[in-house]
């Protein structure tokens, strides 16, 4: 028979997981400096196959401003171009036959809004994982409730989930605030 621990510790770890989800997406949300994780989801047509753009190049940054693609094959620049341009990330890839510069635009007043709207969303999304742990969890309990679990630490249960859904909530908060101001940083 589980217990009102071993639910409170799955909770918890099932959190920690939409935590680590949120920080992984809010990474590639661009927030003005040139950052290799912007074309994380470039796909480049590599002989006839779809791969990462990191399966077939090094993606640097130069500075805050400029990354650079350096292909492991240099048949591999026109493709990597055409992949970064059909991406539709706002970039302008030049290709100087050796490597691929990127100069990062700086953000449009209307761009940072877009970007902290897509923010928000991730947060929002991060928020329902969370819940949809707490609404497991509290059904657990329930369970363990009608197999003989005293009501007073059933109670006891349902009230430390809800302190680490809010807990949780909280840190979704501060991340989403967090990216907020560096998007909005010009």
């Amino acid at each position: 028979m589980t217990d009102v621990k071993t639910v409170l510790d799955s909770s918890k770890a099932l959190m920690e997981k939409a935590i680590q989800h949120l920080e992984v997406e809010l990474q590639k949300v661009r927030a003005g400096k040139a950052n290799p994780v912007m074309l994380e989801n470039v796909m480049v047509d590599y002989y006839g196959s779809k791969v990462p753009i990191s399966n077939t190049a090094s993606v640097n940054s130069q500075d805050a401003r400029t990354l650079i693609v350096q292909p492991w094959e240099k048949s591999m620049l026109t493709p990597i171009e055409k992949a970064i341009q059909m991406a539709n990330l706002g970039l302008n890839p030049q290709n100087d036959g050796v490597l691929i510069r990127i100069v990062v635009p700086p953000l449009t007043e209307e761009r940072r809004k877009e970007l902290t709207r897509t923010a928000k969303a991730l947060g929002e999304d991060a928020k329902v994982g969370i819940r949809n742990v707490r609404k497991e969890s509290m059904e657990q309990v329930k369970k363990l409730l009608k197999e003989g679990l005293p009501e007073d630490l059933a109670k006891d249960g349902e009230n430390k989930i809800q302190t680490l859904t809010d807990t949780f909530v909280t840190k979704v908060d501060k991340h989403i605030e967090q990216k907020e101001k560096e998007i909005m940083t010009v």
